[in-house]
């Protein structure tokens, strides 16, 4: 956890493909301290259908925060205006930056702290733990209070817990969490209370429970429901595949 948060910290907002690098940096150090320190092997993290990984988690990220926006424009929550900057520069941006998040966060967070807490108490005690931290980790966020908390607690934490019990895939939940965040910048969006440049500008219109408010889409009603419907869909795939651990489980029995 503190080689891969200490990556991230010094390589999160770093020019043009620093973030990008720091997160190949950061599987390095996740890889070289779970096999050669520990022990362990990284089926989660290996190359071999990585790409195919990524790609279904970014469509899923990508369906999520579509129709959310679409559900909150339609009920007069957001209007958007092309905000006229270089369009490759803003996206070569937004790419960098939300390769590098997404990537040490997963590690961190599934990787890391869900499978070391499946052993101790299993999958369901992972989930919920790790579900909460991440919430309260984003109250330091600009705009943020008890509910976005809460908000990124279910819709953030526990989904993507339980597409990574689904998929067993670093790369998958990588890829979901990339689209969410990366298709929210580029819409102007503030991505969990943090306004960056994007290819639109955001008029917000309306209630904060419609909308998110400043913190943004995360804290919108909308994308809670969305985001425990997936979570719900998500872990009871993984049930039904083998994928759950029992408490005291050791941590490579699950499911292939």
């Amino acid at each position: 956890m503190v080689g891969v948060g200490l990556v991230s910290g010094l390589t999160a907002t770093g020019p043009g493909p620093v973030p990008a690098l720091g997160a190949v940096a950061a599987v390095v150090v996740y890889s070289l301290v779970i096999r050669r320190v520990a022990g362990y092997s990284t089926p989660e993290i290996a190359r071999r259908g990585a790409g195919r990984e990524a790609l279904l988690g970014g469509a899923i990220g990508l369906g999520f925060v579509l129709v959310s926006v679409s559900l909150i424009t339609a009920f007069g929550g957001y209007s958007f205006s092309w905000a006229g900057d270089g369009f490759m520069a803003v996206v070569w941006s937004a790419v960098m930056v939300q390769i590098g998040a997404a990537v040490t966060e997963e590690l961190m967070f599934r990787g890391l702290a869900l499978q070391a807490l499946e052993q101790l108490w299993g999958s369901r005690a992972a989930i919920v733990i790790t579900g909460l931290f991440f919430g309260i980790v984003h109250l330091g966020a600009p705009g943020a209070n008890a509910w976005s908390a809460l908000s990124i607690a279910l819709e953030a934490g526990v989904m993507l817990g339980a597409a990574f019990l689904w998929r067993r895939n670093i790369w998958f939940v990588a890829g979901l969490h990339f689209a969410w965040n990366t298709t929210e910048q580029l819409f102007g969006i503030p991505v969990s209370g943090h306004t960056s440049e994007g290819l639109f500008t955001v008029d917000v219109h309306g209630s904060a429970v419609l909308t998110g408010g400043g913190f943004g889409l995360e804290a919108a009603l909308v994308s809670v429901v969305i985001g425990v419907l997936l979570a719900v869909r998500m872990f009871a795939l993984a049930r039904r595949g083998g994928r759950l651990l029992p408490r005291r489980s050791a941590r490579h029995t699950q499911a292939g």
